[in-house]
């Protein structure tokens, strides 16, 4: 007489397989995330690196010819067109400052030392930030749509069937273009908002110019100016790259494109912020604030 079928082992259960099947997806989700990012950073750094790969060959070997009609076009729709933007929005930024240091001041009869706290926070900070996010709106999301607008439209293959590498042709005129507009537009933003502050300084607070512009001049040096440029350059390479390697990944047709853009302005935005963070505890460590 044979025994009775003994009864399934728990461990085998329905039930159990099940929650066993809901930890993994849980596991799996969770370690998807960093996993992303750092394929994301590292898709990035490499983007970079190949950038200054070209650039390194087209001002040493001959042969590799640098595409100056590109990068001048680049500068012009990059650089020449946001100086309207960066530049209203540095002269109100100045006013801002003047009035809300204004009040602070006068009760310890300091007022004239507003021109030194616009001074010292626009060149070493708000100018090359202010300048990074105008042109992050402004740029960064334009050139991630129109590469990701040539991925949907099969032109990034057509190069490379041509044997044209998309970096060397694509991505290096974008990402100098977004270096040097950034610099040179930091230094214009600096001078907005000081003349701003000054300008609101004189003819509202009645703080006499000679003494602004001394107090200007003497809480300033070399080593703002030039850790701000620094800044201002860093920026505009993460600007560049984050757009281009945004829209040379584009998936998903025209939604995808407009993902894409949206997703260049938000990482463009954290890079920047985080980085500028970096930077200034760096700095500061330095003894250079």
């Amino acid at each position: 007489m044979t025994a009775p079928p003994s009864p399934p082992d728990s461990a085998s259960s329905p039930k159990s397989l099940s929650e066993h099947s809901a930890f993994i997806a849980f596991l799996d989700r969770l370690g998807s995330h960093p996993v992303r990012f750092f394929d994301y950073i590292g898709g990035i750094a490499r983007l970079l690196w190949q950038t200054a790969i070209w650039i390194w060959r087209a001002l040493v070997l001959r042969q590799v010819r640098f595409g100056r009609f590109a990068l001048y076009s680049q500068i012009v729709r990059v650089g020449a067109r946001s100086v309207g933007v960066i530049g209203l929005v540095s002269f109100c930024i100045g006013l801002i400052l003047a009035l809300q240091m204004a009040p602070p001041l006068a009760d310890f009869g300091q007022i004239d030392q507003v021109a030194t706290i616009i001074s010292i926070a626009v060149v070493r900070e708000l100018g090359p930030l202010i300048s990074a996010i105008v042109l992050t709106g402004f740029a960064g999301a334009s050139i991630a749509a129109e590469l990701g607008t040539m991925v949907v439209g099969e032109e990034i293959e057509a190069l490379e069937a041509h044997a044209l590498n998309p970096v060397r042709f694509l991505v290096v005129p974008r990402v100098l273009a977004t270096t040097l507009s950034l610099i040179f537009l930091c230094i214009m933003s600096e001078i907005i908002a000081i003349a701003g502050g000054w300008w609101l300084g004189v003819n509202l607070l009645d703080i006499p110019s000679g003494v602004y512009k001394a107090n200007t001049l003497d809480i300033l040096d070399l080593a703002d100016f030039f850790t701000g440029l620094f800044k201002a350059g860093v920026f505009g390479a993460i600007i560049g790259a984050i757009a281009c390697y945004n829209g040379l990944h584009v998936t998903g047709g025209a939604s995808g494109v407009g993902k894409a853009t949206t997703n260049t302005v938000v990482h463009c935005i954290e890079a920047i912020i985080y980085t500028d963070l970096i930077f200034t505890a760096v700095f500061y460590t330095l003894g250079w604030t």
